[in-house]
């Protein structure tokens, strides 16, 4: 039984873009007991099919057992329309892809289904209202990696909470989930919390232009010196905007730049504490391995646009845009550490 009235056969779920992230916490909910329906690419609905879903955590944070909902355990498709009868839809898709699926979920959802943006980026939410007119679109933020492996397997690799804007189904979710996989924080200041996640996504790109594995990349100082780099200027953007970003993890926002230019022995304690897996990497860096366009224009490129807004020049986030623009467009490489530097950091008593 759920919290709130939402049951089975009450309150029905639906994840519009069931990747990594849609993925994992579909199958989090799920095993809490909650209705929840997938909605997949073809061969994602097909490998669901016949292997279910798996949902582990090697964050240190989750059951050391992985959870396994056998196959027909969970609705999965790719067509939108198994999301016409949902209350809650959780848009999961890539930013580059949040109009094409507002569309499509105008069409099929009913007109009083609430939407949950779970993307990265800051302006999701408003785009998904500009095709969802007269709808409710709340944002939320999912501050984790997740790593896809097949045959079902989502497996979350860094420690985090879901957090999403107070409302009756998110209340009742977070009731439902209590602190099982999946758990929910709520609030009513989500624009703070999406600022804080974009400081945190910085290093999307940086892992992505490596070519390593997080951990292995945020060992070396001079990886973390550029992401130092890119948080300072976002920070300036956000205070000439008036945005405070809020406190969602160890440490406070303005704090965080300091950290990453730690030396390696001081910062080691801070990586620790993380809770990242050796094989977890930047959903970028998937996206680079893939061949697909990435979201950087919903990263770094919100720090370039808001900072220009506000008379700055954003030169360490608008050369990382740069750089993923090239990647893309096939000029790719694995950048050392001190290359990106070299790069980026013009100044050489940055971080000194």
């Amino acid at each position: 039984p759920i919290a709130g009235g939402a049951e089975r056969g009450g309150m029905k779920i639906c994840v519009f873009g069931t990747g990594a992230v849609g993925g994992w916490i579909g199958g989090a909910w799920a095993s809490a007991g909650l209705d929840v329906a997938l909605v997949a690419r073809a061969g994602t609905a097909a490998e669901i099919a016949e292997h279910g879903v798996t949902v582990g955590d090697t964050s240190g944070e989750g059951p050391a057992q992985a959870i396994h909902l056998p196959a027909g355990t969970i609705a999965c498709s790719d067509d939108p329309k198994l999301c016409a009868d949902a209350d809650l839809i959780l848009v999961c898709v890539k930013s580059i892809d949040t109009e094409k699926a507002g569309k499509l979920i105008a069409k099929h959802a009913r007109a009083d289904a609430v939407l949950l943006s779970f993307q990265n980026g800051i302006s999701n939410p408003e785009r998904l209202r500009a095709v969802v007119p007269g709808r409710t679109v709340l944002a939320g933020m999912v501050p984790f990696n997740v790593v896809r492996q097949g045959n079902g397997r989502f497996t979350k690799t860094v420690a985090g909470k879901l957090w999403a804007e107070e409302h009756d189904l998110t209340r009742a979710v977070r009731d439902a989930v209590g602190k099982r996989p999946g758990a929910l924080q709520l609030t009513d200041d989500m624009a703070s919390v999406a600022w804080s996640k974009l400081l945190i996504n910085l290093n999307n790109a940086v892992n992505a232009l490596s070519g390593k594995p997080l951990l292995e990349q945020l060992k070396d100082r001079d990886y973390r010196r550029v992401v130092a780099a890119s948080m300072d200027e976002a920070l300036l953007a956000m205070k000439l905007a008036g945005i405070a970003p809020a406190k969602t993890g160890m440490v406070s926002p303005q704090r965080l730049p300091g950290i990453m230019r730690l030396p390696n022995a001081l910062f080691a304690a801070f990586l620790k504490a993380q809770g990242i897996a050796p094989d977890a990497r930047s959903s970028m860096a998937d996206d680079f391995a893939a061949g697909r366009a990435t979201e950087i224009d919903f990263l770094n490129g919100e720090v370039v646009t808001l900072a220009r807004k506000h008379g700055r020049n954003p030169r360490v986030n608008a050369g990382i845009v740069q750089l993923v623009k090239e990647a893309e467009a096939g000029i790719e490489r694995c950048w050392s550490g001190k290359e990106l530097a070299e790069r980026l950091l013009t100044d050489k008593k940055e971080g000194a």
